[in-house]
Order: structure tokens, then sequence, then C-alpha cells
């Protein structure tokens, strides 16, 4: 069962007259009798009688506001704990990834002094203690395999250190001879000695770096997007309320949903598709799916509602009382209108991207009395048949 409440669109605190009114007038506007071509009318009538029986007994209503509060205790609390739990585990990733980088840098420690070693026998046997990939020393520690593009990249980035040193001594090369000779002997020295000492340390970083972060090899294909639908409510999108999905191959992701959502709308998750080797991983490209509300219809950021009037506040007007997506409004009924009148609310309907709102559109629609009366039949008649009583 719905909230009672919000289906007769009346405040917790309101009192017992209040609620008679509302469950009259929403009564009037749903009955079946008048909402013949509308296959929810019996259901939305049937709903407003028990909202009703519920909030006019006392005793039901008092059961009902307790079962509400206890729920949100509950819910409180779970949240609460969620909060705490979601503490431990970033406590435990945090300290397993303390671990992770201890590991790195005895491993990084062992590197270093294994190319010192090298370096000291000669710089064949330093080439031979430094064959070892950035890319497969992080596989290697890891567990996982190794792959050919840390290769490629140390190899390009050796051949680019000769062509960016020479560029550098071009324009020192219109000074002294001197200085132009000391500083070929400096890349001689960076090139054969702590260049190449540095060099493994620096794509390890940058490997580590990149496995850490999830970033993709760059040249990668990129893996397909995984495409599913969320359904989500108005009331969702006015809080951007946090939506969970199930992914085709049965995983769940989470997110807010942002200003701008409407029907139709795509939110794009980087990196959060299908996974496949030696590819980068896709997207998870989310549908946004509005709801059927029986109160509301959507019209890009607009949302509409239905105002039922009968005959005399129609001609004469009157203030009434329209169900908004976030709460009741009150809203002026100008004398003489028809059902083809709207009153336009603004800043009542759904948030764009640029910080504002759409409007809150109200469609009058006049409605007759369950029972005929006989001194408005009789001024139609006479109206139509040009009589004057």
């Amino acid at each position: 069962m719905r909230d009672p409440y919000k289906v007769l669109g009346v405040k917790r605190d309101a009192g017992a007259d209040e609620i008679k009114t509302a469950w009259r007038n929403m009564a009037k506007a749903v009955h079946p009798d008048h909402n013949q071509g509308d296959p929810t009318a019996t259901a939305r009538f049937a709903e407003i009688g028990r909202a009703y029986e519920t909030l006019k007994d006392p005793r039901k209503r008092n059961l009902f506001d307790s079962a509400v509060r206890m729920a949100e205790a509950k819910k409180q609390e779970q949240t609460i704990m969620q909060q705490r739990q979601t503490a431990r585990e970033a406590a435990v990733r945090a300290k397993a990834a303390q671990a992770n980088a201890e590991r790195v840098m005895e491993e990084l420690a062992r590197a270093n002094a294994n190319a010192q070693k090298a370096a000291a026998a000669g710089a064949k046997q330093q080439q031979a203690g430094t064959t070892e990939a950035a890319e497969e020393m992080v596989e290697r520690i890891f567990g996982a395999q190794a792959q050919s593009h840390a290769q490629q990249a140390h190899s390009q980035q050796a051949q680019a250190r000769p062509h960016a040193a020479e560029a550098a001594k071009q324009p020192e090369q219109e000074t002294a001879e001197s200085e132009t000779a000391r500083a070929e002997d400096e890349q001689t020295e960076s090139t054969t000695g702590t260049g190449a000492n540095m060099s493994l340390p620096l794509s390890l970083l940058t490997s580590l770096v990149r496995r850490f972060t999830g970033a993709g090899q760059p040249g990668l294909e990129k893996a397909p997007d995984e495409v599913a639908t969320a359904t989500v409510t108005i009331e969702d999108i006015m809080k951007g309320s946090w939506t969970t999905v199930s992914l085709p191959e049965g995983r769940e992701v989470g997110f807010a949903l942002p200003a701008g959502t409407t029907e139709g709308h795509q939110v794009r998750l980087k990196g959060q598709g299908f996974k496949l080797p030696g590819m980068q991983r896709g997207d998870a490209v989310i549908n946004i799916h509005i709801a059927p509300d029986p109160r509301f219809t959507v019209d890009g950021f607009d949302v509409h509602a239905v105002l039922p009037l009968n005959i005399e506040n129609a001609v004469l007007g009157t203030e009434a009382r329209v169900d908004g997506p976030q709460g009741p409004l009150n809203v002026t009924i100008p004398a003489w209108s028809g059902s083809d009148k709207t009153i336009r609310i603004p800043d009542q309907g759904l948030p764009n991207d640029s910080g504002g709102k759409g409007d809150l559109v109200v469609e009058l629609r006049i409605m007759l009395w369950e029972k005929p009366d006989a001194k408005v039949t009789d001024l139609m008649r006479s109206m139509r048949e040009g009589l004057f009583l």
C-alpha cells in the first residue's frame, strides 16, 4: 500500500476535515463513471478509498504513523551500519594498498641494486641485467601475464633520449668548444651510467600508476560497451537519488542521477563495461526510463498534472490545491476557465542541466456532478434553445 497521505495529497498533520475534503475531491476526479476511457481509473479510485479508510480511523492512522516512524528509524540505522561497513572496507583496502606499495619499493630497491652491480661489471653485463621490462616486472609482482607494450614503450624511450639530448645541446654549440665537449661528456656519462640506472625505475613507476589507476594501454582496442536500462521515478530524478542497475553479465553498478535527466537520457560510466584480455575495458551505458505515475506525465523537463473542476468553479474561479512533484501546491483558477486552459507554475518540474528546473503544467478538466442537477439542466436547456426563465 502506498503512503495514504501522498495518495490524498495531504500533510501528515492534516486534520480530519481536511482529509475528508481531499478524499471527496479526488474521488470525484477519478470516479470510473467519469473516466471511462482510463483503464487505471478503477484502481486509482479504490486506492483513494483505502487511503481514506486508513486516515479517517484514528486507531488505523496511529498504527500507520507508528509503522512509518519505525521504518524510518530502521532505515537510518541501516544507513549508519552501511557507512561503518564502507569505512571498514576502505581501511582494509588502504592496508592492502600499503602492503603492495611496500612490496613494490622492495622490488625497486632490488632492481636498483642489480642495475648497479651490472654497471660495475661492464656495459655488456649492465645491459643484460636490465633487460627485464617494466611491465614484465609489474606483471611478475602481481601474478599476471607479461605485456609486450611495456617493452615497446621502453625501447621508444631509449631511442628518444639521445634525440632529446642532441636537441638540447644544439643551442650551446654556438658557445665555446670547451662547453660543447663537456656537454658531450655529460651526455655520454648519462647514457651509459645514471640514465640507464633510472630508466627501469621510471618505467616501473609509470607502469604501477597505470596498474593502480586502471588506465588502458595506449593504442589498445577498446572492448564493447555494456548497455542496460534503469527505471526511475520522478521523485528519484528530483532528488538526484543513487541508482543501481544490473548489467547483462549479472554485475551491478551504481550512480547518482545527474541534473538534466529525463526520458531516454543516457548515463555513461567510464571503464564499467566488458573486460576482455588484451583490450581496454569498455563503458557501461545506462538508458533512463521514467516509470509511469498516475498523477503526472513528463514532457521534457516539464511535469503535467490534471486538476478536475466542477462547473461553478470553472465559471466563477476558485482557489484549488494540486499535487506537485515536490508536494501539494495552491493554485488560483481564473474565472471562466475551460478544459483547454493550462496553468504553468515555474520551477516545479525536473531539474535541467543548466541549474534550473522545468515547470509544473496544470491541465484543467471540467467535471459534472455525480447526480444530475435539475436547475443546471434547465439552465443549459434554456441557453441551448434560447428560452429565458
